[in-house]
């Protein structure tokens, strides 16, 4: 009767994982609002949850998995979760309400469904806020304030993002504002009891989890002591290389020390003032894929464009990487020159026929029409809003380039300053009077300090922005990391085939590079947070440094009981540095958006990290010990030890995973008012965690103790680790996409 339950209850769990995945599928292929209508909110789907949760619970009561607590107290902090999730589901209402200044108070919203519902009070918006970063206009929170009318009282509220104002049970989030500032639409939540269960199961867990690494009775605990450890074992992987092209001749540019004066001056770019040298960086990378070319500065190859138009036209620094285009321009290798693209009859991207092209094709020809009209934005100076100018009635100045309409009420000095002193720069380019444009620079920095004083970032963050443009050598890391990694891998297996002891100086060594790296990586980042104002946790590039990181540190942890950690640390640290390098090849610093600038937001981020690391770790574990297996005839203790030391770090990875997932719940319900909503990376977050979940059942689950079978399960269980992350970034979508 056991047997028999505890197949139905695992087969359950199985197919719901197997519907997930089906439902993430076809919210591509037929829009979410069919996922969610036919699959997610199906009484059949529900039904399942509802099944295996019961079939669950009846399994614990029949294996008396009361009599060890920690464990017992896990299950049942998930099952209270889940009908927590049901009571949301069933009883919870979710809506909106648009709100107007001066308006009558309301007392109706529209539910989610498109039903009205009443509220027991009203609600008026006496005052619409929208803050700003400091001398941007970026949007910095949205604030709306409340009056509650209930009878006689009156009470006032404030909503903001991550700020909720709750009364009588209703919950009111910042949602959107209209476009004249005048009203604001708010999402509407109740859902008292839900919400009420579903964190108490959180905490529970939490604390569960605690317990569980405490208990001398736990299957964790039981591995620590388990006599393979007490051996030494090691190592694995790949082997990638880079290469270089150079070119003997060369444009004409600004010298060195004078386009770098020139790459000091403030900018407004990306809704933030900067240094000009990181535009011209991003500038340079964006062309040309590098932000050097032919040993030329960032700055020097943005100048070049501006004062050397004509020389710097025939050069071939635009990356075209599709085939098409790149037949479609004339050109035989990868880079084009800026007259390749016209020709006798005009622009030659003009000149296909685009019904005839497919949406690869599409996006190749808009990639290479964006990197042309980029150039004529610089060329033109549009691309530069370099001149800060603040009206009487405005409350911070506002950026202009050459080409922008001026204001009328601009004095006729300033006017002359910003419509001819680029024109000035030019003409002493041409007399390569560089004593003087540096002169004109330098009036040009003063003019910006003057007009927008108070409104610029400190000198701190200036200085260290520039720092970070010089010191950013994320690639050449990526792939010295790489090299050291693998070269180390092949190093401890010949050790080990020869059954020769440890090199400890090599290792001392070794491990001496990852913290040189690992120092580095810190300092970057920190650069890059006190650059923005915020932990640099909000894209993919930034999530993957931090998971680089996060290897660094992990592998200092497991070093001691297992030196194989060393050559993955420096293989996960290069992969994830390439990875946010291949993503995008120099990403902005830009302004945070309101919803993200939320600690919970930084703790997510990273749990969810320190559990991918640790899955990754895991998982190159298993390619050990798959390849010793089919290499070695007597390591049978070996891989033994192997599935220990991966069973030992699954136990924290799957945790961590469970409290990221959680503490990213809490976070959605404070911003949206759902802490669940079936977004695709929050389904295959979920499916991870029931995937690796599985492997920790191995009195259940008797395949998992077979040595072969989990190692072969750590390898292909990462896939979903990889899906969760780039198969929804770059291709499901959803709110979660920002690869």
């Amino acid at each position: 009767m056991t047997n028999t339950l505890k197949k139905i209850t695992f087969s359950l769990w199985g197919i719901l994982i197997l519907i997930m995945a089906a439902a993430t599928i076809a919210g591509k292929l037929y829009g979410t609002k069919v996922a969610e209508t036919y699959i997610y909110s199906s009484p059949f789907f529900i039904g399942l949850w509802i099944a295996a949760t019961i079939l669950s619970l009846t399994y614990i009561c029949k294996r008396h998995l009361e009599r060890r607590k920690a464990t017992c107290a896990l299950h049942l902090a998930f099952i209270l979760i889940l009908s927590g999730a049901l009571t949301t589901h069933l009883w919870g209402i979710q809506g909106s309400v648009h709100l107007r200044q001066g308006a009558n108070p309301v007392t109706t919203f529209t539910t989610n469904d498109g039903q009205t519902a009443d509220f027991p009070f009203g609600v008026s918006l006496k005052q619409f806020e929208l803050a700003y970063y400091q001398g941007t206009f970026a949007p910095m929170d949205f604030v709306s304030i409340l009056n509650i009318h209930d009878g006689d009282t009156t009470l006032t509220g404030k909503v903001s993002m991550n700020h909720i104002y709750t009364y009588r049970h209703y919950r009111f989030y910042q949602s959107a504002y209209d476009a004249d500032q005048q009203g604001s639409t708010l999402s509407v939540t109740c859902d008292p009891y839900g919400i009420a269960l579903t964190y108490t199961g959180y905490v529970a867990m939490l604390l569960a989890f605690i317990g569980f690494f405490f208990d001398r009775h736990s299957y964790f605990r039981k591995l620590l002591h388990h006599p393979s450890l007490k051996r030494t074992v090691t190592c694995l992987l790949l082997l990638i290389g880079s290469v270089a092209a150079l070119k003997a001749s060369v444009p004409p540019t600004l010298p060195k020390e004078t386009a770098g004066k020139f790459g000091k001056l403030y900018v407004y770019y990306n809704n933030r003032i900067c240094p000009l040298q990181t535009l011209a960086k991003e500038f340079t990378t964006k062309l040309y894929g590098r932000p050097t070319y032919k040993g030329f500065t960032s700055e020097q190859v943005l100048t070049g464009w501006l004062f050397y138009y004509e020389q710097w036209k025939q050069e071939p620094v635009i990356l075209i990487k599709d085939k098409n285009v790149q037949n479609i321009l004339g050109v035989k290798g990868k880079y084009a020159c800026l007259a390749d693209f016209a020709n006798s009859t005009g622009y030659k991207l003009d000149q296909i026929s685009y019904a005839e092209i497919t949406a690869k094709e599409l996006r190749a020809i808009e990639e290479a029409n964006e990197k042309f009209n980029l150039i004529s934005m610089a060329c033109n100076g549009s691309l530069f809003k370099l001149y800060p100018f603040r009206d009487k009635n405005e409350k911070q100045p506002v950026w202009y380039s050459l080409t922008d309409e001026l204001p009328v009420s601009i004095p006729h000095e300033q006017w002359a300053f910003i419509r001819y002193s680029m024109n000035l720069l030019a003409e002493k380019t041409a007399h390569q009077e560089y004593e003087a444009i540096d002169t004109l620079i330098e009036k040009t920095r003063i003019y910006q300090k003057k007009e927008a004083r108070g409104f610029l970032p400190s000198d701190a963050q200036f200085r260290a922005e520039i720092q970070y443009n010089e010191m950013d050598f994320t690639r050449p890391l990526a792939m010295l990391c790489l090299t050291v990694g693998i070269l180390s891998y092949l190093y401890y297996c010949r050790r080990m085939i020869s059954r020769r002891n440890w090199n400890i100086s090599t290792g001392k060594l070794l491990l001496a590079g990852l913290g040189i790296a690992g120092i580095y990586l810190l300092i970057l980042i920190g650069l890059r947070g006190f650059i923005s104002g915020h932990l640099p946790m909000s894209n993919g590039y930034e999530t993957m440094q931090l998971m680089s990181l996060c290897s660094i540190l992990l592998t200092f942890f497991l070093y001691r009981k297992f030196q194989l950690a060393i050559s993955f640390g420096y293989i996960l640290c290069g992969l994830t540095l390439l990875v946010a390098m291949l993503g995008e090849a120099n990403p902005p610093v830009t302004q945070l958006m309101p919803v993200l600038a939320s600690p919970l937001l930084s703790i997510h981020v990273v749990t969810i990290m320190l559990s991918y690391s640790l899955l990754a770790f895991v998982m190159l574990n298993g390619i050990t010990a798959i390849i010793l297996s089919h290499t070695q005839t007597d390591c049978g203790q070996q891989i033994i030890r192997l599935q220990v030391i991966s069973q030992l770090i699954l136990y924290p990875a799957v945790f961590l995973l469970a409290t990221g997932i959680f503490i990213g719940a809490v976070w959605a319900n404070v911003s949206w008012g759902r802490y669940w909503g079936w977004d695709p990376k929050e389904v295959w977050a979920l499916i991870t965690l029931l995937v690796y979940a599985a492997a920790l059942h191995p009195a259940s689950l008797s395949p998992f103790r077979r040595p072969q079978f989990f190692h072969w399960f750590t390898v292909i269980a990462f896939f979903s680790v990889l899906i969760t992350y780039f198969g929804v970034n770059f291709i499901m979508g959803g709110m979660h996409s920002y690869a």
